[in-house]
């Protein structure tokens, strides 16, 4: 069976509060949206440069290519930091869907990790999985019947999520094969809107976490006791 790799025994039987997961995990994305404010700054200055190299000295390229690389590198590990709590806080509240609804998900809590390292596979197995969550803990009415909401936030970050990988990668190859300062003025303007992609799904991604973790937080949709974060 498919999810069999990926099972991580045994089942859970108290719901863990991501509360304190969903607070790390929100900060981290903040600086990560602070760091790509940082390098739409960066991209403008590079494409100001390459679009005039001849008339700019060796300080001002030198400066804009040392800024551009910074950018660069504060993204990266922002990133790389964000994701190992992303995770974490992600794996969490997907062993808590299996206490509100234990028909909903349909692969094992293990995909909740597993999937993320998949080539290709990540590109729709994470998102997926962030569905069925949502559907799960989506909050009883007050008459216990089942309350739908919205998916929305879930959509709209995997969209600008997705977009942002796609051009940041079209903007990293445009720029190694860049011959002229016009191709590189262009790979620089793909890698902009790259980084206003992945600012945008910073920000959605932190209005996900929280609405998620907020469901699962509502005392209506706690069928048994929650453990301390």
């Amino acid at each position: 069976m498919l999810s069999q790799p990926f099972d991580i025994p045994p089942p859970q039987t108290l719901l863990r509060s991501p509360r304190g997961l969903a607070t790390a995990t929100s900060v981290l994305l903040g600086l990560v949206a602070a760091a790509d404010l940082f390098a739409l700054y960066a991209g403008m200055r590079m494409h100001s440069v390459s679009g005039d190299l001849l008339n700019r000295s060796a300080d001002d390229i030198a400066g804009a290519d040392d800024l551009y690389k910074l950018a660069g590198n504060l993204q990266l590990i922002g990133i790389l930091a964000t994701a190992v709590v992303f995770v974490v806080w992600f794996y969490r509240v997907r062993c808590n869907a299996d206490m509100f609804a234990q028909d909903v998900c349909t692969r094992s809590r293990g995909w909740a990790i597993g999937g993320w390292f998949i080539p290709i596979g990540n590109l729709w197995i994470p998102f997926t999985i962030a569905r069925e969550i949502w559907t799960a803990s989506a909050q009883n009415a007050p008459d216990r019947s089942w309350r739908e909401v919205s998916q929305r936030p879930v959509g709209l970050w995997w969209a600008a999520w997705t977009a942002a990988l796609v051009m940041a990668r079209i903007g990293s190859t445009m720029q190694s094969q860049a011959g002229s300062p016009e191709t590189l003025e262009r790979a620089a303007d793909v890698t902009m809107i790259a980084d206003a992609l992945n600012l945008t799904a910073a920000l959605l991604a932190i209005a996900f976490v929280r609405k998620l973790t907020a469901m699962q937080q509502h005392t209506e949709a706690t069928p048994g006791p929650v453990a301390a974060a």
